[in-house]
């Protein structure tokens, strides 16, 4: 991953590379351009972390939520390319079962590990009730992270509660953080690595530029480690 430079911008590759993606993005959101540099610096910490083999974590809450399990949806799949198996697990998938291997050396894809943990209703609840609410998203991250995964909190306001608990829990695991929130920022953006404030500060309209956003991540993401799959 690149390092910080004096202005604060994360360094890295050739930020050339991201023009299609990035410009695109801002060509149809025009108001996402004072972001653009943090979208960018955002992003360089997702490609590190899976280019070490870490995954992404991704919480939020009603919207957010749903957000969080649409990120990992096109993450674990194929989004816009093609995502083949490698040949070497494909023979052993016909070598286990000609039948079924070979069905699944044809269907299965690819994936960039990312979990939502806003989608274990029964972990979540059973936490909720039994222990403490503020802290549901902070045990999720205790047990599925690992030094050098990234967690993603969505917050339109910056201050969700068991957002910042999990944004805790992952600093002090070695885990970084980015924040997409919206215009304020709140206690998330000011304390996580790397935090996209889109400028809007109704939660519907900070919603709405969000999905743009983590498109855009995802985009770049799939490029960056599939563009020579297909």
């Amino acid at each position: 991953m690149g390092k910080s430079g004096k202005d604060g911008k994360v360094r890295g590759k050739k930020e050339e590379g991201f023009d299609v993606y990035v410009d695109t993005l801002v060509r149809r959101y025009p108001q996402l351009e004072c972001v653009r540099q943090d979208i960018i610096n955002a992003y360089f910490l997702m490609e590190a972390c899976y280019e070490r083999d870490g995954k992404l974590l991704i919480a939020g809450n009603g919207g957010s939520a749903a957000d969080a399990e649409h990120i990992a949806g096109e993450l674990m799949k194929r989004f816009l390319l093609p995502r083949p198996v490698s040949f070497d697990y494909a023979q052993k998938l016909r070598d286990t079962d000609p039948v079924i291997g070979a069905r699944l050396a044809e269907n299965l894809e690819q994936g960039l590990m990312a979990v939502s943990l806003s989608a274990h209703e029964a972990l979540s609840t059973a936490y909720i009730n039994d222990v403490d609410a503020d802290s549901v998203f902070a045990q999720q991250i205790l047990g599925y992270g690992r030094r050098g995964d990234v967690f993603l909190g969505i917050s339109t306001s910056g201050n969700s509660s068991n957002i910042i608990h999990a944004a805790v829990a992952a600093k002090a695991g070695g885990i970084q953080v980015i924040g997409l929130t919206g215009a304020e920022g709140g206690w998330l953006a000011s304390a996580a690595d790397a935090a996209v404030k889109v400028p809007e500060t109704e939660t519907y309209k900070i919603q709405e530029l969000h999905l743009p956003v983590y498109h855009c991540w995802c985009m770049m993401l799939e490029n960056r480690f599939f563009g020579g799959a297909g």
